[in-house]
């Protein structure tokens, strides 16, 4: 269930980092890239919650 929600976090939060990006610099709008970043997103999270933080925590 954690992983879910994490993964839907990091969509929406993706899809707006692109959504003000690409409107800002006058591009055009790409889902692509939305599930790119959401993909980066989502192992960054993991990577942090599961591995660096919860060690840190533990001394």
């Amino acid at each position: 269930m954690r992983l879910l929600i994490t993964i839907f976090w990091t969509f929406l939060l993706s899809f707006m980092i692109s959504y003000v990006i690409s409107n800002m610099g006058g591009g055009t709008f790409s889902i692509s890239q939305v599930l790119a970043l959401t993909g980066i997103f989502t192992i960054a999270v993991l990577l942090l919650g599961e591995g660096v933080l919860k060690e840190s925590q533990n001394e």
